[in-house]
């Protein structure tokens, strides 16, 4: 006699199969290890949405990610997996999300297609990868390529620190949610010929926290050999959180649950979204902000800082490094009185907003020696931006160029001209160019036939890098390498060019003082 789940079984399978026969060609079913999955061809393209490569992680929290479950009939993915559980989002959100999206043009076809899979950013906070902007569908189909965007543990849920607190089955604990992206890149090796795409030539790229997410990857033994190449858009990781300063944390996390280090089990039982909540908790070391969470040097699952002392041993790997000119109008765009600033204010609010500890009077006088022309504003806009990603950036391609590693460095200047120019090229404007999504919900490049150019160039070059290892391809000028003697850089514009050590000034002021990551301390 059939069981009820044999019951359920048939008849989901048959619902399924009216639903195929109903829409025709357009549904498609490809094969995972897990079990059979049921997508659909869109625009020329195939999609699947909230495909498992990961177990449910609410009865693991804090440990290392499982594999998915086995099924037995055809399950949708159709429609986008839950996210992380975090603050204010629209976004379904809950436990059981590690899950990825894949767009292909074609399956089990032995296209050997380049795999571009995408990190999204959000620090290690928020965000995933189902947003509108980092839809694959027209870089899929421009490029002849495989896109995958992932969602994985954030926040709490994969960067608390217990490892000091409750013992060895936590070791690695500040680390899993970058474990989730490693099981990740596993299932993409594992499936890449069912796609349609190739193995040996995965590429990951990723923005702001997206992109620090690849450059620790780069530095965990357990991510070698799952990617080919890498490309990071306004996202820099130089060093991990040490394990003081991520106890630390955890313990101000846990006396916000009102839980006492004796009694870290406790977490195991206690409602997701409380967990969420308590994450509001101020950090112990960054006044005014909310609980840093990101990558710790465990010595486990991450032996070594990202980029301290030097690159990770990476250097088969080729690397685009990237920011936009205008990053910051993303953080205080929306600043009371920003676009009214005063010479005799600038110096204080620079001091709140600078990233790195140097004297904003000298900052002020050196930006008005080197850019006369800079209204109060622009210099704030070019300082923070300067001090903050794009310092990150520079050290990461000095510290690849002495090992003598491929790295391509690219700054965006096309200026959105929305809302007479103020934002500028401001932090994620690169998301949308890149995916050939200018027209997408949340998009602020404008859509006129000056956006559409530069997404055509950036799409084509990432395109390019995925296919080749190298950015160059017929719509851009030559494009070397960076290195210390001429420190070329790509300027994305209506007209993009190559320049050598572009900002060398604002570079060599920032040099003057340390860096070290914020958050890490």
């Amino acid at each position: 006699m059939a069981s009820r789940r044999d019951f359920l079984w048939l008849a989901a399978a048959s619902s399924f199969a009216a639903s195929v026969h109903a829409a025709g060609s357009r549904h498609i079913v490809a094969q995972t290890r897990a079990g059979k999955i049921g997508g659909i061809r869109e625009q020329g393209v195939c999609v699947f949405k909230g495909v498992p490569y990961g177990a449910d992680t609410a009865s693991r929290r804090f440990l290392p990610p499982l594999a998915p479950i086995a099924w037995q009939r055809v399950r949708d993915a159709l429609e986008y997996g839950p996210a992380c559980p975090q603050l204010d989002t629209r976004e379904r959100v809950g436990e059981d999300c590690l899950s990825l999206n894949v767009w292909t043009p074609a399956l089990r076809d032995d296209g050997k297609r380049p795999m571009m899979v995408y990190v999204h950013g959000g620090e290690y906070s928020s965000g995933s990868g189902s947003s509108p902007l980092n839809d694959g569908t027209r870089l899929s189909h421009r490029g002849n390529v495989v896109v995958v965007t992932i969602n994985h543990r954030l926040n709490a849920f994969g960067h608390l620190y217990l490892g000091r607190l409750a013992g060895a089955d936590y070791a690695v604990s500040g680390n899993v949610g970058l474990l989730d992206l490693v099981l990740a890149l596993n299932w993409v090796r594992d499936h890449a010929a069912e796609f349609g795409g190739d193995p040996q030539r995965v590429t990951l790229f990723g923005q702001s926290g997206g992109g620090a997410k690849i450059a620790t990857l780069l530095a965990m033994p357990s991510a070698r050999g799952l990617f080919h190449r890498a490309a990071t858009m306004s996202g820099q990781q130089i060093t991990a959180s040490g394990p003081r300063g991520a106890t630390q944390r955890a313990e101000a996390y846990l006396a916000a649950l009102k839980i006492g280090s004796a009694d870290v089990t406790r977490l195991r039982s206690i409602e997701a979204e409380a967990l969420v909540a308590a994450t509001r908790a101020s950090d112990p070391s960054l006044v005014g902000r909310s609980l840093y969470f990101g990558p710790v040097l465990d010595q486990s699952a991450l032996p070594r800082h990202p980029f301290y002392p030097d690159a990770p041993a990476a250097a088969n790997i080729p690397m685009i490094i990237g920011n936009t000119r205008d990053e910051t109008r993303a953080f205080h765009g929306n600043d009371p009185g920003i676009f009214e600033l005063g010479w005799s204010e600038l110096p204080e609010r620079l001091l709140r907003a600078l990233h790195v500890d140097i004297d904003p009077d000298y900052v002020v006088a050196e930006y008005r020696r080197m850019y006369p022309q800079y209204t109060p504003t622009e210099t704030f806009f070019a300082a923070t931006t300067a001090g903050r990603s794009w310092r990150g950036a520079i050290i990461e391609a000095e510290l690849r160029a002495q090992q003598g590693a491929p790295v391509y460095a690219y700054q965006l200047d096309y200026r959105s001209p929305l809302e007479g120019g103020r934002y500028g090229a401001m932090h994620t404007m690169d998301i949308p160019l890149v995916f050939q999504n200018i027209a997408q919900p949340g998009s602020l490049t404008g859509t006129d036939p000056a956006a559409q150019k530069v997404a055509d160039r950036m799409s084509d070059t990432f395109i390019a890098f995925a296919r080749r290892g190298h950015p160059n391809n017929s719509e851009l000028p030559l494009w070397r390498p960076y290195d210390l003697s001429t420190r070329a850089t790509m300027l994305f514009d209506v007209e993009s060019r190559l320049v050598d050590d572009p900002r060398s000034g604002e570079r060599r002021l920032f040099a003057q003082v340390p860096y070290i990551q914020r958050g890490t301390y």
